[in-house]
């Protein structure tokens, strides 16, 4: 009976986590939000690395002001940036930024490399997205739905070995008041 009690526990545990973590994905992303991870240091201590940050898509880059968070993408078409912005300039449509650890600011960013404003972050979550996908994360994924799985059926197996005892036990009984 306490074996059935503390597998329910674990199990009612482990899928409010995998059920909170999957709120912290979806809800932002049913919400219009992009989480990317961070990679570097630039943005530290306030975004520190391994932080998930949540980047809302700009139609109109212009709308940013000095302070405001966002994510730009550089020259090279595949890297993503997240400083902050230090002046807006809408007349030659750029934007300095720089990162908050970062001693200069960054060159000018065209408004049309800006992909959004970073609206907030979670620290630690971007150390699952970055790994969620590697040999190793999926292994860890597999894992846990086999321990919940497991921690379902536990207590049935030992309902079944302990109904087949008490079977036994009776027919030894019986067996025994017949003789």
């Amino acid at each position: 009976m306490i074996v059935k009690k503390i597998c329910n526990f674990l199990s009612t545990v482990v899928l409010l986590l995998l059920a909170a973590v999957a709120a912290i994905i979806l809800v932002p992303m049913l919400l219009g939000y992009k989480e990317m991870a961070v990679l570097t240091g630039s943005m530290e201590p306030n975004i520190p690395v391994g932080s998930l940050i949540y980047v809302k898509p700009l139609d109109d880059p212009a709308v940013l002001q000095p302070g405001d968070v966002c994510t730009y993408l550089l020259k090279d078409g595949e890297t993503m940036v997240t400083h902050r912005v230090v002046s807006v300039d809408p007349e030659t449509s750029t934007l300095i930024t720089k990162g908050d650890a970062n001693e200069v600011e960054d060159g000018p960013v065209a408004f049309s490399q800006v992909f959004g404003e970073t609206k907030f972050h979670l620290p630690y979550l971007g150390y699952i997205a970055m790994n969620i996908k590697t040999p190793t994360g999926i292994m860890v994924v597999c894992g846990v739905l086999v321990v919940v799985i497991l921690l379902n059926f536990i207590p049935a197996i030992i309902d079944a070995g302990e109904e087949d005892k008490k079977k036994a036990l009776q027919a030894a009984e019986s067996s025994e008041k017949e003789e």
